[in-house]
């Protein structure tokens, strides 16, 4: 198997916060990052970013598709009755910031749809993910799902790496990934070893943060060698988001990949 090393990429909607976030790539840059990702990119005009991305030899990894309303709590609408066009027009966006940005990877969260039968959300789910997966496909472009512990936002529709990679089967592969996050995955089911390696053929980008406190490895109760060296094992050769809210600064909290030998 192939014994690449994971390559890191710094998650700018949650790390170095301490700087306005178009200043936040060359901070990641400066810290030795090469890949990042963040939320939303939808304040800031495509251009801007990805000059900011060639001004500091960054790769932009992964960015989310609008999420509905976010400030009154919604987590993405792929799973919700009635928005079906507001989904598409949602891929249709996320894609025109993909293909100036060079992205190859956007998320599609699947929202928490409330009072809603589960069967009429996963129905609705299925008709969105598929319709926006061609999209993506034709444009050279990836959707990823990922499951989210239900702790951290209740009532989300996707929750288990089971299910997600069961998404993907229906869809196919060639057209949806799996994002498997250690953080949501040790929150809602632990044996986190073995899960990756049960959905490895489907998983197209991983995450990380320490649980409880979501923070950087380290903070927290995962053994983090044993995920890495499991990523290893594997062959996995995408990029892993470090997707984690720093304990304090940003960058005396990045003591943790000497650790590793990251």
């Amino acid at each position: 198997m192939n014994q690449q090393t994971p390559r890191l990429a710094a998650n700018l909607s949650m790390m170095f916060n301490e700087t306005p976030f178009l200043d936040r790539f060359a901070a990641a840059a400066k810290a030795g990052f090469k890949g990042v990702e963040f939320l939303f990119p939808y304040d800031f005009p495509a251009a801007d970013i990805r000059a900011r991305l060639a001004d500091h030899g960054l790769t932009q990894v992964l960015f989310n598709l609008p999420p509905g309303d976010w400030n009154a709590g919604e987590r993405g609408i792929a799973s919700l009755p009635g928005r079906q066009t507001e989904f598409l027009d949602g891929v249709k966006k996320a894609l025109d910031y993909a293909t100036t940005l060079d992205c190859k990877l956007v998320h599609a969260m699947a929202g928490i749809p409330h009072g809603v039968h589960p069967v009429t959300a996963a129905a609705i789910y299925a008709h969105n993910l598929s319709h926006g997966a061609e999209l993506a496909h034709q444009a050279g472009v990836k959707i990823v799902i990922e499951p989210i512990n239900h702790r951290d936002m209740p009532g989300f529709h996707l929750n288990t790496m089971a299910q997600g990679a069961a998404v993907v089967d229906a869809i196919g592969r060639d057209r949806l990934g799996l994002q498997f996050d250690v953080y949501h995955c040790q929150v809602t089911e632990g044996d986190i070893s073995k899960r990756m390696a049960a959905h490895f053929d489907v998983i197209a980008h991983m995450q990380i943060a320490d649980v409880p406190a979501r923070n950087e490895p380290g903070t927290g109760e995962i053994g983090w060698r044993a995920v890495f060296a499991q990523m290893t094992a594997l062959g996995y050769a995408g990029w892993v988001g470090c997707e984690y809210r720093p304990a304090g600064d940003t960058v005396e909290g990045l003591a943790w990949r000497a650790g590793l030998g990251l």
